[in-house]
């Protein structure tokens, strides 16, 4: 899952001249166009007429088409922004002052922790928290440092909660972050592979937490790169995210025994503390649901609803499947204790009904853990039909 830093201050310092320019175009998203040049965008030659399949988008989009795209979403408003009030409590620090050490988490009271904690975790809330983000690009348009990290949260907000890929791209790129994995898969997700492989293209080993660049490499059909780059992050540092991450590639491929292959690596990592105790949870809760699923046939589920639980990011999630004729109907998470689950709640089951199945269902990015939670539930519950 993202934490806190990832989503509001994860791409680091941005140079003076940045900050500067950025507090030059923080103005209000209204009606009316931001100016002004953009930050540091990626150096593209694309061939006329070029462009590349995008499976997650499931549409093809030159470089300029997608430019043509960020540049008009980044200008506009959204079409729901007039049917959402500004709307936040009165004892919020508009200011945005970094916490001190030590000093207890306020949600109340500071921006960031309000985000995190208020916008994030409860979905009817998310258009308000990107109002908010934009109002804070007005009232600290003479405080280059707070426009960074408004511009930054608007970003992940866009990109995170609302899947506005273009709108994602537009903000980070004004707060000068062109480098990333998520700016990447927002240029994949907007059609453009070449414009995503000219951001993690030279990257030779995937510093992100849960994988990340393995994952945008094996969505982007590129398998071999995916294994290539997660064998060697696995010979620079601790071996089980990358081990993992290549085993969801593989999963994802359908490509089960060499998933298998590397789960069980993730297993056999000496350890048990952290991140590494997550990871071989969900090692092995994958390796069960890759047993479940190699026996089933849809055809032989008997009618009805079935539940099953499998572990999420904070605990047990459980979901209930229901299915006839053969055919998955519907499926619902019934109980969670994620917090920052973002759109995998609702975008993975619709993944899994409209595949019927969850071989290329895309983890939500951000949420990865819980979208495979969905997804390792979701067999076993099925699996408990054909018994």
């Amino acid at each position: 899952m993202m934490n806190l830093r990832r989503l509001l201050g994860r791409r680091g310092v941005v140079s003076a001249l940045s900050v500067v320019l950025a507090a030059a175009l923080a103005v209000p998203l209204l009606a009316q166009t931001v100016t002004g040049p953009a930050m540091r965008r990626p150096v593209l030659r694309t061939p006329a007429g070029a462009a590349a399949t995008a499976a997650g988008a499931g549409q093809t989009r030159t470089a300029a088409e997608v430019e043509a795209l960020i540049r008009k979403a980044g200008t506009t408003p959204p079409d729901w922004w007039n049917s959402v009030q500004l709307n936040y409590p009165p004892t919020l620090d508009l200011a945005w002052p970094d916490p001190k050490p030590k000093e207890p988490w306020t949600p109340g009271k500071n921006v960031g922790q309000y985000f995190w904690s208020v916008i994030n975790e409860n979905p009817g809330k998310w258009r308000e928290g990107v109002k908010l983000g934009h109002h804070l690009l007005s009232v600290n348009k003479n405080n280059p440092a707070v426009v960074q990290k408004a511009m930054n949260a608007l970003g992940g907000m866009y990109y995170n909660l609302l899947g506005d890929w273009a709108r994602a791209a537009f903000w980070w790129r004004k707060a000068g972050f062109d480098d990333d994995v998520d700016l990447a898969n927002c240029y994949w997700k907007l059609g453009s592979r070449e414009m995503a492989v000219a951001v993690i293209g030279e990257m030779t080993f995937d510093d992100t937490r849960h994988g990340n660049i393995i994952k945008l490499w094996a969505d982007m059909g590129d398998f071999d790169k995916a294994i290539a780059l997660a064998e060697a992050t696995a010979r620079v540092g601790p071996p089980d995210s990358a081990y993992r991450a290549a085993g969801d590639a593989c999963r994802m491929a359908g490509r089960y025994p060499q998933a298998l292959a590397y789960y069980q690596k993730v297993l056999a990592t000496a350890g048990q503390q952290g991140i590494l105790k997550q990871n071989k949870a969900r090692a092995q809760a994958s390796i069960d649901a890759i047993r479940a699923v190699e026996g089933l046939d849809l055809s032989k589920v008997r009618d009805g609803t079935y539940t099953a639980s499998s572990i999420g990011y904070a605990g047990p999630l459980d979901v209930a499947v229901d299915i006839k004729g053969g055919r998955i109907l519907s499926v619902k998470v019934t109980k969670y204790q994620e917090k920052q689950f973002y759109t995998a709640l609702t975008d993975t089951p619709a993944q899994i009904v409209a595949r019927q199945g969850i071989k290329g269902v895309d983890a939500v990015t951000g949420a990865t853990i819980t979208s495979e939670a969905i997804m390792n539930a979701t067999v076993k519950a099925l699996a408990k039909g054909m018994q």
